[in-house]
């Protein structure tokens, strides 16, 4: 899964694209679609392929029958149609938030107490949404998000994370740190169960088939007495997952260690103030 680099757009239009602020022009052939359209017809194509690199502005076109060129009066390049289709699947992850997502850091901070709403419930929701978006829409793992294209959705899905962890003791500098946090932590293993399935999808072998065919080669060079721990903690490994690795395990047990580490942090600047 290759990142793109997007850097051919005009910033300011991008912008001015994604809040719906600018007007398209009125000269030329008539406009038979609608933006929402377009980039609606765009996702569906990275779905199908599950990968970014495929989507072409003709096969937008072609999909909406319409010719390639016109689609260029609605978007500027194919990197401001990738930053538009972004900022629209995280649409999704808002309503999915609903009221899953109170103002937990808030509740507390006012209670003082954590019974009730809890932040930590709060973090777990948010990677269980962003890991759903990356399931829902693998080529997400594919964009660069280290330039945000800013748009609405986007804004607003990081002001809702935020709020999980508003007034429960850390700076704005360490609540911005947390979320990333929690953000890199399902990306990074959300991408590795993407990598498995397509591993599965291309080769048409599972997991287990595949650690099948090459045991009996390892076992032939593989000397346990010479590396005593990896021949330990990688079979115990095996017959707890029934494979090399389980993203699903690496997904819980990081999140709540993940956990940890903030509330230790908390804990710490209590005891130091008091």
């Amino acid at each position: 899964m290759a990142t793109e680099i997007r850097g051919t757009s005009d910033p300011a239009r991008t912008i001015a694209t994604l809040w719906r602020t600018r007007q398209l022009p009125q000269r030329g052939p008539k406009h038979t679609l609608t933006i929402a359209q377009l980039i609606g017809a765009a996702i569906e194509i990275a779905d199908a392929d599950q990968d970014l690199a495929t989507l072409s502005m003709r096969r937008v076109a072609e999909s909406l029958g319409v010719g390639t060129m016109s689609l260029y009066t609605y978007v500027a390049s194919r990197d401001e149609l990738v930053d538009a289709m972004l900022d629209t699947v995280y649409g999704e992850s808002i309503q999915q938030y609903g009221e899953a997502i109170p103002q937990y850091g808030e509740a507390i901070h006012r209670s003082g107490t954590r019974e009730g709403a809890d932040w930590r419930d709060g973090l777990r929701e948010v990677a269980h949404v962003n890991w759903d978006l990356y399931m829902r829409h693998p080529w997400v793992l594919q964009v660069f998000t280290g330039r945000p294209p800013l748009g609405p959705h986007e804004i607003a899905k990081y002001e809702r994370e935020l709020s999980v962890i508003d007034g429960i003791g850390l700076t704005d500098v360490e609540m911005d740190a947390v979320i990333t946090l929690v953000h890199t932590h399902v990306e990074g293993v959300a991408r590795r169960r993407l990598e498995a399935d397509l591993a599965v999808r291309r080769t048409g072998i599972t997991d287990q088939q595949w650690w099948e065919t090459v045991q009996p080669a390892i076992a032939e060079v593989f000397d346990p007495s010479q590396f005593p721990l990896a021949a330990r903690v990688g079979q115990a490994t095996g017959q707890a997952h029934q494979a090399p690795h389980s993203p699903e395990h690496a997904y819980t047990f990081g999140l709540e260690r993940l956990l940890q580490g903030v509330e230790a942090l908390i804990d710490e600047r209590t005891r130091t103030s008091a």
